[in-house]
């Protein structure tokens, strides 16, 4: 009875180391696993590490990327700097105030070339004065050709207004203007007298002068015509202040020189045409 009782309680013991070794094999088994698991699991977090890293940008940073490249300086040039030779003279070309010269200044002494004629009737000194205005200009015209445009009667002419309608029916540009005195001129009248013989004659006009009274010219002479009279002006010196006379009264003393001053005085009431 001894011997079948140990042979089971050795079988017992086989089967409880058995199980006991299975179960440690089983355990192993697990931590193995385990540890798999856990190394298959690394390269996942790395490659969402990975994939986290290519995520882009976020808004913020983008609309300051832009904000940078809006700032970036501009290559063109700064309102302060120098133009070019080449705007320069485009501008130079555009506007005519830098490219216009400035007029020459009249000479001092200037007389024109003309054609002297006496008056042909003593009431024709208008008509003569005219004629011989117009021929320093080059221009032949007859007294009696000219005595019906101008209203010339056995009473004369009657004004510088006749003289200069005439004068711009002739000259081309209708260049005449008519200057009255209504009395004794004043300075700024003798100035503007003096302007107008100097412009007119540089032009290569005559002037026409209705006076009245007397004057004395530059050598003594005196000339006298209470009822009026017309004469050309032909000349200047003196930068203006004095002028030359052609008169059509007297064919013996056809020109003399007269001051500006003296012939403002002279023309007093009336008036001229230049």
């Amino acid at each position: 009875m001894k011997h079948p009782l140990k042979r089971q309680l050795r079988r017992l013991a086989t089967q409880r180391s058995y199980q006991l070794v299975a179960g440690s094999a089983a355990a192993l088994v697990l931590v193995s696993g385990a540890s798999t698991l856990l190394a298959d699991e690394a390269p996942a977090r790395q490659q969402t590490s990975a994939v986290v890293a290519e995520v882009p940008p976020r808004l913020d940073d983008v609309a300051t990327r832009g904000q940078a490249r809006v700032a970036a300086p501009s290559s063109k040039p700064s309102p302060s700097a120098s133009p070019s030779p080449s705007a320069s003279a485009t501008k130079a070309k555009a506007d005519p105030d830098l490219t216009r010269k400035a007029a020459p200044k009249p000479p001092s002494t200037k007389v024109l070339r003309y054609d002297y004629q006496a008056q042909t009737t003593y009431y024709n000194c208008g008509p003569a004065a005219v004629r011989n205005a117009l021929s320093a200009a080059g221009i032949e015209r007859t007294q009696d050709e000219l005595a019906g445009p101008l209203g010339t009667t056995e009473m004369g002419t009657n004004s510088a207004l006749d003289t200069t309608r005439v004068l711009n029916q002739i000259v081309k540009g209708d260049p005449y203007r008519t200057r009255m005195f209504q009395g004794t001129p004043s300075s700024a009248q003798i100035d503007r007298l003096q302007a107008d013989v100097i412009a007119a004659i540089t032009d290569g006009r005559g002037v026409v002068v209705n006076v009245a009274g007397s004057a004395t010219d530059t050598d003594g002479g005196w000339h006298s015509f209470p009822g009026g009279h017309y004469i050309a002006v032909v000349g200047y010196k003196n930068d203006g202040r004095t002028v030359r006379i052609a008169d059509s009264a007297d064919p013996n003393l056809p020109s003399y020189w007269v001051s500006t001053i003296d012939l403002a005085n002279w023309i007093a009431t009336r008036g001229y045409s230049a």
